[in-house]
């Protein structure tokens, strides 16, 4: 019988980057079946290299990533048919209506109805005329109603209302607690706390900080302070750049 325990996907020594340089340094995670991993850390950190090379849309520069128990460099695609999903920021087909985003999905609109029934009377809008929220709750429902062991999340709730971010990170913990492993890049510290199981935080492409959300929110402080330190770093370094 397969360990129901083990790891859905596992980092072990994992760096990554592009080209030659990396971005991502020495990294060791893993998402386990039935927990919400929150992924925090400022602009500029990795968090999304590391969802990249996680799904296999970016290959490793060093270390390995273990994917159902097995080592390996799988593409997206096939990883997806093992039942990883990822979820960028407004992932939909514009030009597509929101019925025929969920039919090129194989997501029947029962299944989304279910989940986001503020889909409803928008089916035949198209994608793109939707609201940030619907988008995400079209890209969410797109992904989650396929039942997928794993869900990697890119800012799901970026620029979003704070109901529909509520909406949003509440429907994925529910499928958590039928089984889904998910590691969510977040924003928003303190609501991805609220369900989160384990929380890493990274700067600079490290992880300075693993925990649970009671153990962290002793530095929530601290942890907004680094973010608006390092996002105005970020900002600088760009300009710095734009003019040389």
């Amino acid at each position: 019988m397969p360990d129901t325990d083990a790891p859905l996907i596992e980092a072990r020594s994992l760096s990554a980057g592009y080209g030659s340089q990396p971005v991502v340094r020495d990294l060791d995670l893993e998402v386990r079946p039935g927990e919400v991993v929150a992924l925090l850390g400022p602009n500029g950190a990795g968090k999304t290299t590391i969802l990249r090379a996680l799904s296999g849309s970016l290959a490793p520069m060093g270390g390995e990533v273990r994917w159902l128990g097995e080592p390996g460099r799988a593409p997206l695609h096939r990883r997806a048919r093992q039942g990883l999903a990822y979820v960028g920021e407004r992932a939909v087909f514009t030009r597509l209506d929101t019925a025929e985003n969920l039919r090129v999905g194989r997501v029947t609109t029962r299944q989304a109805l279910e989940l986001f029934p503020e889909l409803e009377k928008r089916l035949r809008t198209g994608a793109g005329m939707l609201s940030g929220g619907e988008q995400q709750m079209l890209s969410l429902a797109r992904a989650l109603c396929r039942e997928p062991k794993l869900l990697l999340a890119d800012e799901l709730s970026l620029g979003l209302a704070p109901l529909v971010v509520d909406r949003l990170l509440r429907a994925v913990r529910e499928a958590a607690d039928h089984g889904l492993g998910a590691l969510l890049v977040e924003q928003h510290v303190r609501k991805v706390l609220d369900i989160a199981d384990r929380v890493y935080v990274l700067h600079r492409g490290r992880v300075t900080m693993t925990g649970t959300p009671k153990e962290l929110r002793g530095n929530l402080d601290a942890i907004e302070s680094s973010y608006l330190a390092a996002n105005a770093t970020h900002a600088a370094e760009k300009t710095t750049y734009a003019t040389d």
